[in-house]
Formats: C-alpha cells, sequence, structure tokens
C-alpha cells in the first residue's frame, strides 16, 4: 500500500512541518526501499508482488509498479483505510491467493525477513500482525478473508492495534505477533532516522 510520491499527495503530516517537495521524496525513498525489500524476499518466497496505489491515475500507476518491479498494480481506491484494505483482501480472496500480507510504505526498519517471517507464521497462524510503535500495525497477514477486522477502527490513532485485536478475538481469531517496528509519518519520527 502506497501513495504516489508527488508533492502534495502523500505524507500530508510530514509535509506540514517540512514541506510538500521533502515530504514527497522521503515517499519516494520508503517506497523504493520497501518494494527492493519485498523484491529480495521474493527470491526465497514464491508471492505474488502487488502495488495498491493511490494519489494517481492508472496509467501512472502501471508505469510507478513496472519502475518498481511489480507484478501487477491495483488502485486503492477512495475510502478511509479500512475500506481500502477490505478491498485489497477482497481482491486477493477472489484471484484465490491462499495467503495476503499487506504493507505499508513507510517502514526504514523493513528487512525481507520480516516479510518471510510473516509468510512462515501464515502457514499455521489465520492472523499475522506486525506491532507499530505509535499503536498501529506495519503488517497485517491473513489466511483468509476477514472485512470485520477493518470495521470500526479508529483509522490514524493510538488504539489501531488495541482495537484490531479486539476485533480478532471478537471473531476467534489469535493473532502471531512480528517484532515491534517504527513507521515514519510524522516529523518527530525522523529523529531516529537523521
Amino acid at each position: 500500500m502506497a501513495r504516489w510520491p508527488v508533492a502534495g499527495r502523500c505524507k500530508s503530516r510530514l509535509a506540514g512541518e517540512l514541506g510538500a517537495a521533502r515530504a514527497a521524496a522521503i515517499q519516494r525513498q520508503l517506497t523504493g526501499h520497501t518494494l527492493a525489500t519485498a523484491r529480495q524476499a521474493r527470491r526465497r518466497l514464491p508471492f505474488e508482488l502487488v502495488l495498491a496505489g493511490a494519489g494517481c491515475g492508472p496509467r501512472a500507476l502501471g508505469r510507478w509498479g513496472a519502475a518498481l518491479g511489480c507484478d501487477r498494480v491495483e488502485a486503492q481506491g477512495r475510502g478511509n483505510l479500512g475500506v481500502r484494505l477490505q478491498r485489497q483482501v477482497a481482491r486477493a480472496a477472489r484471484q484465490g491467493q491462499p495467503h495476503l500480507v499487506m504493507i505499508g510504505s513507510d517502514l526504514p526498519e523493513l528487512a525481507s525477513a520480516d516479510l518471510e517471517a510473516a509468510f512462515t507464521a501464515l502457514e499455521h497462524h489465520p492472523l499475522v500482525l506486525g506491532p507499530a510503535h505509535d499503536g498501529g500495525y506495519w503488517l497485517i497477514g491473513l489466511q483468509h478473508s476477514q472485512p470485520a477486522l477493518f470495521s470500526g477502527i479508529g483509522w490514524g490513532s493510538d488504539a489501531v492495534l488495541q482495537q484490531t485485536t479486539a476485533a480478532a478475538t471478537r471473531l476467534g481469531l489469535v493473532p502471531h505477533s512480528l517484532a515491534w517496528r517504527g513507521d515514519l509519518d510524522r516529523p518527530s519520527d525522523l529523529e531516529h532516522w537523521r
């Protein structure tokens, strides 16, 4: 899941302090790192690499995905993050994908071992979460479509992980947790990376 890395179309919380052009440059670097990491993991695991993009039209999305080495591109579409995640889960289910791992594109610490650990955990667990230090999650992996996991969540709040875990409990799912990671959303998040 990534936003088109162009000034004014991404990283609005960073742009408020750093400016739209600098925020877009950070988004471009993070997205490149994310896709390079995923391509590295794909050398060891057979998975389809899909860029779910937002902020650009279909032709630009296709060119962007090709430049990043993706197998396929999908538009995220409208709606809050939960709706956009549900849409990707539904597409994967329609296409018969056995497992789905979704990550954002704002993870400076992301390593191919993280993705390998997620797919390995999905062999034995119906839900895998990568908890984030800000109260959200940096990865979600599913064996089967679970739309209710994305409903009633305070997206962008520090309660996303807690609310998702509570929704999982209601659905009878016990999430397997990966390592905690920090994502890069706010100017204060940059202090660790300077």
